[in-house]
């Protein structure tokens, strides 16, 4: 299966397959973690033919995604003498394709990348569209790149070592993707077991499809791409408050959806029925949907990081019913302080 995102100044495919052998005839460096590298480097290895192929291997985990690592890739680059038309793979989750999307974007003013996505999250949202970047101490992605892979090949054996609280994790986006975009698709995914290889593959297409869609129309995010952000506004507070070490992303962004969802209900856009359905097929596959707010008016402070707040107003993304969605800046800060009070 391959589908094609078209931008004005690139284009390229999106492979679901079994991975065929990549040959390339220049540098390459393979950005990985010791976690995939345990589980699949071999497996990848065998599946490259490239002359001058080094690996670097950096952190596990989201509370490593900061410029130290950026750094840290780019300073393997430079040893092993990259030159402009060289290339990065990028081997591994949302984390590892951001951080090396983003060192791509920098070395010798940008270079070439591959996306091998090897999470359910990166597969399906992560891996496509051009966004790299890291964290800081203000907030998830404030530092980064719009810069777009070569490739983005999607191999879902890799799912087959996935740690069920990954695979949930993943399984998030796929629900934001649904609920924004696709009545018939969220049916779909009600009617249908997730953990059955027929149906993830299916799932993984119609995601991907729907992802590579918006971007075409919107590759730098000035309107409608914004709206695949649903449930992140409220879930990057939640991953920054917890140090990015409590929650999975997908799992702050399941929290977010919840409470942006009791957001469009509150404001009459959504009926409780249709926000208890989302939340019904997040817990089924144990997508957490509660948060213990601490301190609500600093949780509300914290929007303003957001790289969608514009001009001392906060930007949400909420659901219109199931199917649909907008996005606004016209909801009271009484009504957000509201939903935020019942967490």
């Amino acid at each position: 299966m391959i589908v094609n995102i078209t931008l004005p100044d690139t284009s390229y495919d999106i492979t679901i397959d079994k991975l065929k052998t990549l040959t390339i005839d220049k540098k390459v460096v393979v950005v990985t973690n010791p976690t995939i590298s345990n589980l699949h480097l071999d497996y990848l290895l065998s599946h490259l033919d490239i002359k001058d192929l080094s690996v670097v291997t950096i952190p596990d985990g989201e509370q490593y995604k900061h410029m130290q690592t950026i750094e840290d890739i780019l300073e393997h680059c430079f040893e092993h003498k990259l030159n402009r038309s060289s290339m990065l793979i990028a081997f591994g989750g949302g984390v590892i394709g951001d951080m090396t999307g983003f060192a791509a974007s920098l070395y010798q003013r940008g270079i070439d990348f591959i996306q091998i996505p090897t999470t359910l999250l990166s597969q399906v949202d992560a891996s496509v569209g051009g966004k790299t970047g890291v964290n800081n101490k203000f907030g998830k992605n404030l530092v980064g790149a719009f810069h777009q892979p070569k490739a983005v090949l999607i191999d879902p054996y890799f799912l087959t070592t996935l740690p069920t609280r990954e695979f949930s994790a993943g399984i998030a986006e796929i629900v934001k993707m649904a609920v924004c975009f696709s009545k018939d698709f969220f049916a779909w995914l009600e009617s249908h077991d997730l953990t059955k290889e027929e149906n993830i593959k299916v799932a993984i297409q119609k995601s991907v499809e729907t992802k590579a869609w918006v971007v075409s129309q919107d590759e730098k995010e000035k309107g409608l791409r914004a709206a695949l952000n649903y449930g992140h506004t409220f879930g990057h507070v939640i991953e920054n408050e917890t140090n990015y070490d409590t929650y999975l992303h997908g799992e702050a962004v399941g929290i977010g959806i919840c409470m942006a969802n009791d957001t469009s209900v509150k404001i009459g856009i959504m009926t409780q029925e249709e926000s208890n359905r989302v939340k019904n097929l997040l817990k089924k596959y144990d997508i957490p949907t509660t948060y213990d707010i601490k301190d609500v008016e600093d949780f509300y402070e914290h929007f303003f990081l957001d790289k969608k707040s514009l001009d001392n107003k906060i930007k949400f993304i909420l659901a219109c019913g199931i199917g649909d969605c907008k996005i606004t800046d016209e909801v009271s800060k009484k009504d957000v302080i509201s939903v935020l009070k019942d967490f």
